[in-house]
């Protein structure tokens, strides 16, 4: 017969691939939760959120698969109505709006995060390396989607679009990079 004391001390082993997916469904409830810290910009279309923080991290943490697995789970949440985007929005509006490119970067950033992390050895330079591509791509593909939108031209969609946040996804960089080698003893033992 097996007593409290012996049922807690035991310990459970959960295989690798149950925790990675956990993981993917917390990023992607934490990239929702980012949407809701919500500053619109009077001269943009485009909001301040701390969503990029949370792809960024992602990319890292889970990895090319599981990574891209979180996103793509916002993003279909999102596009299923779900109140999951930036002002608590929800619906292919959304992602047909100004701000669908970003939202579409959010699906191939952990992938380019993960792959140059990777390649260049976990450092603190190569995560910073690994990260501003990741923005760089979310950049890339919400301007060329904003500009569309506003059937405006390219430099006026990266003045729009890139110029206002980049001061804020620089201290997003630094956060997560912190928050990744402050814990990486833990997530590569």
């Amino acid at each position: 017969m097996y007593t409290v004391k012996a049922v807690l001390s035991k310990r459970i082993e959960i295989p690798n691939e149950i925790m990675m997916l956990i993981g993917s469904f917390i990023f992607a409830m934490l990239i929702a939760v980012g949407a809701f810290v919500y500053i619109p910009l009077p001269f943009t279309p485009v909001p301040i959120t701390l969503q990029v923080l949370f792809v960024l991290l992602c990319g890292i943490i889970l990895g090319e698969r599981y990574g891209t697995l979180s996103t793509l789970l916002y993003v279909l949440s999102g596009a299923a109505g779900l109140p999951v985007f930036a002002g608590a929005f929800g619906g292919m509006t959304r992602i047909l709006g100004p701000t669908g490119g970003y939202i579409i970067g959010f699906l191939i950033a952990p992938s380019i995060i993960s792959l140059v992390f990777k390649r260049t050895g976990k450092r603190i330079l190569s995560t910073v390396v690994a990260m501003c591509l990741g923005l760089l791509v979310i950049y890339l593909t919400g301007i060329l989607h904003l500009s569309i939108f506003l059937k405006s031209g390219f430099l006026n969609a990266v003045k729009l679009g890139i110029l206002p946040f980049i001061p804020g996804d620089t201290i997003k960089i630094v956060i997560a990079s912190f928050l990744v080698h402050t814990t990486r003893r833990k997530m590569w033992n």
